[in-house]
């Protein structure tokens, strides 16, 4: 039979139809024959309550309380509005005890259900509890509030009820009494404590977008720029961290932590500057205060608390096991992110955390995840049952704790409870119905083995919204230890795992596609290691590495995060910005261009000017070669250091053994003996190494070689004379005086280093440290005369 509800009040067609058959054949019938008129109404009355019973919207936006008591009364307000294009005549709200749900996916199947089905959606409570609104124009609404005390509803057994409110009236079309519109939710009930109470794990995320970029002011403090200032309106009063914090305070709750965002907000308390909109110049940031108050409340919060610190930016655990791992070096940011979220939270919280537990996004898992989350030392893995399903035909929500094989554990989230916040709470007839539906699956799930106690851990949404956080936290205040027991992480993953439970990681085919498609790209792990090793090459030449290493290091971390799922674009920014800067400031370490230069002579020295504009000091190792060392020898290499915002000019002797060009290469070193900038090269001419020069040389080495025999000549002598005198010593004293005097007159040798002996100093020659200088070329036609 067609559902004329389809229509909103009107009645169809095929209705239409149906109504005027019935009628010719009521008419025509012999025992109806002495009567003179057969009203349809009736047949059609009994139609209207499954076929018009959505001509009216009713929105339940208030049930308190959540989960009553015997001695409660329950208050259930909402609003109706009429859909149709006529009036509602005789309208009256009222509220239907339906039947006990039997089991988790009846919950589900009544949530989804709409219209009004006689016998499903049960007999209305007294009429004394109703409430009468009587004309309802066409498009108009009405609040209305139901009271009734609990012992009038005639609950019977322990479990989860059927509540329904329904708006019954009449309409010019069908103005007999008929349900028009209802709205369903459900009523926990428990008219004693549970003899074994289900322990509940609530994990309670303090996650955030990245907002701080790779840069800072070139000041002492080294002042970090941010990339926004939104944070700051997160954790003012009434913002979405604010309130996780507010409510989380008093909730039975284990807390999970990006420990970014500790150390993000740790450096909003001091000075930082937000870049402008246009990308050019950075203003004051301003939540210093509300950073404050945000970093006191919390301490307090966690006092007493098991606090769970997730890796440091929460890298996206699944993007590195299916994109990041065949990038030679990306899984050595896990472990180093893990060792900074213990010390980030211990150092800004005063409190341990636990670091051994690893969050997939969503809870959804395979076998190559699990090996990466593992990886760092996490050997607990928090899943979610619509990942690891079960298959093992368990008529009951098994405890949450699964041995997954070398020694790791999953600890399987119930996929119901952790997603029931994940739509729009700000409505409040959306988030009346997550809470009671929270509420009568937590019981149902105890009330599925009554006499088996387990865990179950509800891990919702990593950013839940500020509407979602309150609604949360109603749900677990509505829960006043009925039928759960509160159970922190570490004591879930400790439970005794079911011996029925599903323990097989799925494969990697089974990883859902949408979740697949926002993975970060293997590029931007390539990107990330490009970044990697360009630190690794400017590190050692610093000498304040503290100043550059700890915001690349974290920039990198960032890089990876897992807030970049939905933001791929702003992702590929991010990573291009790091780069750059990282690259530019790299670039400010450099020799300054050469332009060829003339040696006019056999020896002479050779400057070259070693840049430093960072803030800092820099040390490296210069090197000089000469492309044809037989022609122009050039000295040993020099270590260099160069203090922030200085040039220094470092002279390199040269031996010229030939004339002509040669072109000479300069390049700088780390002090690991790595190669650091581009070779520079330029070419040396030299000029006056001619046949008259060379004759002169080789006079002058053989004037040295007669001296030296004129001297062992005299020497041989002396020595005679000595014999003939009978070794008086006198005449030996005036002998040996003799043999020092001609040792003066003898050349003397350069007794200097042998590297130096090949720079002489010269009085042309640069000062060894100036003051910042220009980058740009020496003049042209340089010269070092001899």
């Amino acid at each position: 039979m067609a559902d004329a509800a389809d229509l909103r009040g009107t009645t169809s067609a095929r209705a239409r139809r149906w109504l005027r058959r019935t009628a010719a054949l009521l008419a025509a019938a012999p025992m109806l024959a002495g009567l003179t008129q057969i009203p349809a109404a009736p047949a059609a009355h009994a139609e209207s309550k499954a076929t018009g019973s959505r001509s009216v919207d009713v929105s339940i936006t208030s049930l308190t309380p959540t989960a009553p008591k015997k001695s409660d009364t329950l208050t259930v307000s909402g609003t109706v509005t009429n859909d149709t294009k006529s009036t509602v005549s005789g309208a009256q709200v009222g509220l239907r005890v339906g039947p006990t749900m039997n089991g988790r996916s009846a919950i589900d199947t009544t949530a989804h259900r709409t219209g009004y089905t006689e016998g499903l959606d049960g007999t209305e409570v007294d009429d004394k509890y109703a409430k009468k609104i009587g004309k309802l124009s066409a498009g108009a609404s009405r609040d209305f509030s139901l009271s009734i005390p609990v012992d009038q509803l005639h609950l019977g057994e322990n479990g989860v009820y059927q509540l329904g409110v329904s708006l019954t009236g009449g309409t010019s079309s069908q103005p007999w009494p008929q349900v028009l519109g209802i709205e369903r939710t459900f009523l926990p009930w428990q008219s004693g404590t549970a003899t074994k109470k289900s322990q509940l794990t609530y994990l309670w995320p303090l996650i955030s977008a990245t907002h701080v970029t790779a840069r800072t002011d070139n000041d002492e403090d080294r002042t970090p720029i941010f990339r926004d200032d939104r944070l700051a309106e997160e954790l003012a009063p009434g913002g979405r961290l604010q309130q996780m914090v507010a409510l989380g305070k008093n909730l039975p709750i284990t807390w999970v932590i990006d420990p970014d965002l500790l150390a993000t907000v740790d450096a909003m308390t001091k000075k930082y500057e937000v870049q402008n909109p246009s990308g050019k110049g950075t203003t004051a940031g301003r939540g210093q205060t509300v950073a404050k108050q945000w970093l006191d409340a919390l301490q307090k919060a966690v006092d007493g608390k098991q606090v769970v610190a997730l890796p440091f930016a929460d890298p996206d655990l699944a993007s590195l096991a299916h994109r990041g791992k065949n990038v030679t070096g990306t899984l050595s940011h896990l472990q180093g992110a893990t060792e900074l979220a213990s010390t980030t939270v211990e150092t800004i919280l005063g409190v341990r955390p636990r670091t051994d537990f690893a969050w997939p996004v969503d809870g959804a898992i395979d076998s190559s995840i699990v090996d990466v989350a593992t990886s760092a030392g996490a050997h607990n893995v928090i899943a979610r049952s619509d990942s690891l399903r079960e298959t093992g035909g368990l008529s009951y929500t098994p405890t949450a704790a699964r041995q997954i094989g070398g020694g790791n554990t999953a600890v399987v989230a119930d996929a119901r409870l952790s997603t029931a916040f994940t739509g729009d709470m700000s409505k409040a007839e959306n988030s009346t119905l997550a809470i009671q539906t929270f509420l009568a699956q937590s019981q149902m799930f105890n009330l599925q083995a009554p006499d088996k106690q387990r865990s179950i851990v509800v891990a919702p949404q990593r950013t839940p919204t500020t509407s979602q956080a309150q609604a949360m936290a109603a749900a677990l205040e509505g829960l006043s230890g009925q039928w759960t027991q509160p159970l922190s992480l570490g004591q879930a993953a400790k439970a005794k795992p079911d011996p029925s439970a599903t323990q097989r990681v799925p494969s990697s085919r089974s990883y859902p596609r949408s979740l697949r498609a926002r993975e970060l790209p293997t590029e931007a792990f390539d990107r990330i290691q490009e970044t990697q090793k360009t630190l690794d090459n400017f590190e050692p030449i610093l000498t304040a590495k503290y100043r550059v290493v700890t915001p690349f290091g974290n920039a990198i971390r960032r890089e990876m995060s897992t807030s970049w799922r939905s933001e791929a674009h702003n992702a590929a920014g991010f990573r291009h910005d790091v780069q750059t800067y990282l690259s530019g400031l790299t670039k400010k370490v450099r020799l300054v261009p050469k332009t060829d230069m003339t040696l006019s002579g056999r020896s002479a020295t050779v400057p070259v000017t070693l840049q430093n504009n960072l803030v800092q000091g820099v040390e490296l190792r210069l090197v000089l070669r000469s492309q044809q060392g037989n022609r122009l020898a050039i000295s040993d290499p020099q270590l260099v250091n160069v203090e922030g915002g200085h040039s220094q000019s470092v002279k390199f002797g040269t031996t010229a053994n030939a004339n002509g060009p040669v072109w000479v290469s300069a390049q700088l070193y780390t002090p690991d003996g790595q190669p650091y900038g581009r070779e520079m090269l330029f070419e040396v001419n030299v000029t006056e190494i001619t046949s008259t020069v060379i004759l002169v040389i080789a006079g002058g080495v053989l004037l040295l070689v007669l001296a030296g025999v004129r001297i062992y000549v005299q020497r041989k002598r002396a020595a005679a004379r000595s014999g003939e005198d009978g070794g008086d010593g006198e005449d030996a004293e005036t002998a040996h005086g003799q043999d020092d005097e001609d040792d003066s007159e003898a050349p003397e040798t350069d007794r200097r280093d042998p590297a130096h002996a090949l720079v002489p100093e010269q009085p042309s020659d640069p000062a060894a440290d100036t003051g910042s200088q220009s980058a740009g070329p020496s003049g042209s036609g340089e010269k070092v005369e001899r």
